[in-house]
């Protein structure tokens, strides 16, 4: 029995609840203010993340939760179960009425991603997976189908999947080592990770560092559970305990198979700063 069984029904169906919510803002205006890093925030981020942390909090007391929406108070540090949530993901494809966005929910249990669910609004597409149990995708009221990665190993045939809205000179250097030639461009990482999930894509490289914690944690483990890896571009972990909040150098999302050999690819490309 999957021991996670409860905290994944429940942030289930809170993201689907807060997807519900962010789609009721599609089509009228909504105010929008930028915060620190220049970044817009919508009413919509407020009110999916007001009923969030609320249903988080009545259902896991004892849990820390740490929202991109809220001050990091710090509390996290030293805790074994903090949930990450990111309200939604890719603001700026919500604002420009694109469907690159996602209400995304994860759980790291002693500083490792374990449980996410990514949910999007637009489509009714639902990514969710518990590490070592297994991921799934359903759509509205469809069947929940079980995910798994691709199995390809190596150029040719790469699927990439990248940035919309970040997407820096550097990708092209990526494309070109990797032999890639087909490429899509979307907003939400939790989406792009969820392609590569469920073998859409194989593949999905940031080299810049502006991704925080919450957009990582729970496509983490979905990837994960479905047989995929996730690392920076220097093929180290991301990590979740620390006090930065950035993933700094950058983020490589695989279907598994591939990864190692990105990674040697990518080293010389990446021996400066990230972007």
């Amino acid at each position: 029995m999957n021991p996670y069984s409860r905290e994944l029904a429940v942030a289930r169906d809170i993201a689907v609840a807060a997807a519900a919510v962010v789609k009721s803002y599609v089509g009228r205006p909504v105010r929008i203010q930028n915060k620190a890093g220049n970044e817009p925030v919508t009413e919509a981020d407020h009110a999916a993340n007001i009923m969030i942390v609320e249903r988080l909090a009545r259902d896991f007391p004892g849990d820390v939760i740490l929202s991109e929406e809220i001050p990091d108070d710090g509390l996290r540090h030293g805790e074994r179960r903090v949930w990450m949530v990111d309200p939604i993901d890719g603001t700026s494809d919500f604002i420009l009425g694109d469907n690159g966005y996602a209400v995304m929910i994860g759980l790291c249990i002693d500083g490792r991603p374990t449980l996410g669910v990514v949910s999007q609004p637009t489509s009714g597409k639902t990514y969710e997976g518990v590490v070592g149990e297994g991921a799934w995708l359903q759509i509205g009221a469809g069947d929940r189908v079980p995910l798994r990665t691709s199995q390809l190993t190596g150029p040719p045939g790469i699927r990439l999947v990248a940035s919309k809205s970040h997407r820096t000179p550097r990708v092209d250097a990526v494309r070109l080592a990797l032999q890639i030639e087909d490429e899509m461009n979307i907003g939400s990482v939790g989406l792009k990770i969820g392609l590569v999930a469920e073998a859409a894509r194989d593949l999905y490289v940031y080299t810049g560092g502006r991704t925080k914690m919450w957009d990582t944690c729970g496509p983490e483990a979905i990837l994960a559970a479905a047989g995929g890896r996730i690392t920076d571009v220097d093929g180290h972990p991301l990590m979740y305990t620390g006090t930065d909040l950035y993933n700094r150098r950058g983020i490589v999302a695989s279907n598994g198979p591939l990864h190692d050999a990105v990674i040697a690819v990518l080293a010389p490309l990446m021996a400066a700063a990230v972007d």
